[in-house]
């Protein structure tokens, strides 16, 4: 059983070697990757795709983001499609869209992204600068029809939702949706989810937090509604799986890393269409894309995997 390190050491090595052989990086570029359907249209996106928060958006508001080119390169390159970002990941939605303009892969991206201007107190947002914003995302991408845009955390459902359908019947937006990672937004998603005609949800979802699988993908499925995850590796899985092995067991359905193994694991709901993990770092990115190929967990090896991280040491107390 290869631990992360060994695959990590062995994938860097083969990408030394395709960077020498154009036709073997073409070759690999095309491998196969397991690809789910959006359910509203039937286009097929790779179950892996790179998020924007987290140690992304902490590189990308730095004075070096050459890493972060690193990371979409390699998250191209390996066919890789779905970056999520949003206005609210700092400089993640400028940097990303420099970046692909520069190395020329901007069409080869599908570019999610999300609307989060919300009206003073907390009440109705302000079309204009709903519209604004929306404009901004345009911008730095570079485009003039983005692939998906999403009311983020709820945010104003009649005013932002109604704004999104104007901009996809015009052809400017391909898809449209809502995004909520707070359980005490389920109830609200899942009354959205069946008011307004949405092609998909962001929600979290991780071998440490299932609810979503009882409270919201049923719903999904019902009204055909996409479901990107989000926040798959739990608050702290990483941390409590630090010095233990992933078991043999994993290698039947291809997990050869602790990412792999969580990603799989919120790959294989029938509901989730893409995961998508964010890093700033290109060696997690080719691991992390490694989940999308192979095969995914059924549901009693599922079962084992919430039993295996159940087992997982606790993580330790922060001290106040």
């Amino acid at each position: 059983m290869l631990t992360r390190r060994d695959w990590l050491r062995t994938s860097a090595a083969a990408g030394a070697a395709l960077s020498l052989n154009p036709r073997m990086l073409r070759a690999l570029r095309t491998q196969d990757l397991i690809t789910r359907a959006v359910p509203s249209s039937g286009e097929q996106l790779p179950i892996i795709g790179l998020g924007s928060s987290a140690t992304f958006r902490r590189m990308a508001g730095s004075d070096d983001v050459s890493g972060l080119r690193d990371v979409l390169k390699t998250f191209t390159e390996h066919g890789a499609k779905v970056f999520d970002t949003a206005p609210s990941y700092g400089d993640s939605e400028e940097v990303a869209g420099e970046i692909a303009t520069e190395e020329g892969f901007t069409d080869q991206i599908f570019w999610a992204t999300k609307v989060n201007v919300a009206g003073r107190g907390g009440g109705s947002a302000d079309p204009a600068a709903a519209r604004a914003q929306i404009e901004r995302s345009f911008g730095y991408f570079g485009l003039d029809v983005i692939d998906l845009i999403q009311v983020h955390n709820l945010g104003d459902p009649p005013t932002q939702v109604g704004i999104l359908q104007e901009l996809k019947a015009e052809g400017r937006i391909r898809y449209l949706g809502i995004t909520s990672t707070s359980k005490r937004q389920y109830e609200a998603l899942a009354q959205a989810m069946v008011d307004y005609p949405l092609d998909f949800i962001g929600i979290d979802y991780a071998a440490n937090n299932t609810s979503a699988a009882d409270e919201i993908f049923p719903i999904a499925m019902d009204q055909g509604i996409g479901v990107l995850v989000y926040v798959p590796f739990g608050r702290n899985l990483f941390t409590r799986a630090s010095g233990q092995e992933v078991p043999e067991w994993a290698a039947e359905f291809g997990a050869t890393s602790w990412a792999q193994f969580f990603l799989k694991f919120a790959a294989a709901h029938p509901a989730v269409t893409c995961v998508t993990p964010a890093t700033s770092q290109a060696r997690h990115m080719l691991d992390n894309i490694g989940a999308a190929r192979g095969g995914l967990p059924d549901a009693d090896q599922q079962a084992r995997m919430v039993k295996v991280v159940e087992a997982l040491p606790a993580a330790p107390r922060r001290r106040g």
